[in-house]
């Protein structure tokens, strides 16, 4: 008989979370085809054209709301065990609140895995042909770069001219050993410049120990020089921060090419823990959001509930911001402050379970 109720609770639990996330899933779609619609009203595109960038990219966006899809399927989940007075008759055939909640703690981690191993996976090759399309209508879709086992690979194309730059290593403000071949309107090769170091925290960049090579094969040294581009080191690392349309295949593979020309890993080894902590926030927030709904006395007060559940989410989110900005403050590990609000919730979960049976 236990085996049949758990079984039960499983199924219940499933179909509100199915019920929560296709809400989301709606309210992402609307929200995203406002904003994709926005962003090509001055492109001469057919209304099938943000649609289509909508259903790529939400998978994405959805995936961000999970913990909080399950915070409030879980509570529906008890409102509605309460509601029937399905909880009274459980607990005639020995379930607990504890067992209740363990149940939907290990039915939430198992879930957690599904999502990052599957989902995740699926949504990141969707925003990856999101972000490809997306670039063909973006007013700086003619400046490209790409980090390989060869370097950082940067195209700049100008009205005057067209840059291939290439760089062996970066260091914070500084790109070493690079090499910058520039061409024409037509690609008909105009000079190429070696040098072993350029500053480039601004457009106009620095070149140190250059020997510029002109199309006749004539060739200058200069201990310093000059060079503008449409790049600076800001622009560079943002566009490398947009790891979501990686799957945790290529994020291993970018992390080796992001070490072999010593660009910071950071982004990578924070983008790898949230993944991976993604199982145990959905635990904990299922767990918070039973505990919660355990020990209120509005359990049939939809409204109510939903706006606790909104705050809670609220407080969350921010907790999570404020240990992101100390994790870039380095007053916090980088690590660390992904898996710190973790460690608040999970302390404040284990003080409502201690008294759990007691309600």
């Amino acid at each position: 008989m236990i085996k049949i109720h758990k079984s039960y609770l499983i199924k219940k639990f499933l179909i509100k979370l199915i019920l929560i996330s296709s809400i989301f899933f709606g309210l992402v779609l609307i929200v995203n085809l406002i904003e994709e619609i926005n962003f090509l009203k001055n492109s001469k595109v057919v209304i099938n054209t943000p649609i289509f960038l909508t259903l790529l990219n939400a998978p994405s966006l959805l995936y961000e709301m999970f913990p909080f899809i399950f915070l409030i399927s879980t509570q529906f989940f008890f409102i509605d065990l309460y509601d029937k007075k399905e909880i009274f008759t459980l607990r005639q055939f020995g379930l607990n609140n504890l067992n209740i909640v363990t149940l939907l703690s290990v039915t939430s981690f198992l879930l957690g895995i599904l999502i990052i191993t599957i989902f995740y996976n699926f949504s990141s090759l969707l925003k990856n042909e999101y972000l490809k399309i997306k670039n063909n209508y973006a007013s700086d879709n003619k400046y490209l770069a790409a980090i390989t086992k060869n370097g950082l690979w940067i195209k700049d194309i100008s009205e005057k001219y067209i840059l291939i730059i290439n760089s062996d290593k970066i260091e914070k403000d500084n790109l070493l050993n690079l090499s910058i071949t520039q061409f024409d309107a037509n690609y008909e090769f105009k000079k190429n410049i070696i040098a072993k170091k350029a500053d480039i925290k601004d457009n106009e960049w620095i070149l140190y120990d250059a020997v510029i090579t002109n199309w006749d094969n004539e060739y200058s040294e200069y201990k310093e020089t000059n060079v503008y581009t449409n790049f600076n080191s800001t622009k560079i690392n943002n566009l490398f921060s947009d790891l979501s349309a990686l799957n945790l295949f290529k994020l291993q593979n970018l992390r080796k090419d992001y070490v072999s020309i010593g660009y910071s890993t950071d982004e990578i080894d924070i983008q790898n823990h949230r993944i991976l902590s993604l199982p145990f926030q959905l635990v904990l927030m299922s767990v918070i959001s039973a505990i919660i709904m355990i020990n209120n006395k509005f359990k049939k007060n939809i409204i109510l509930n939903i706006f606790f559940g909104v705050l809670i989410s609220v407080i969350i989110y921010y907790l999570s911001h404020f240990s992101q900005l100390l994790g870039e403050n380095r007053k916090l590990p980088l690590v660390l402050s992904v898996w710190f609000p973790l460690l608040i919730m999970l302390i404040i979960s284990s003080i409502g379970i201690v008294r759990l049976n007691e309600k």
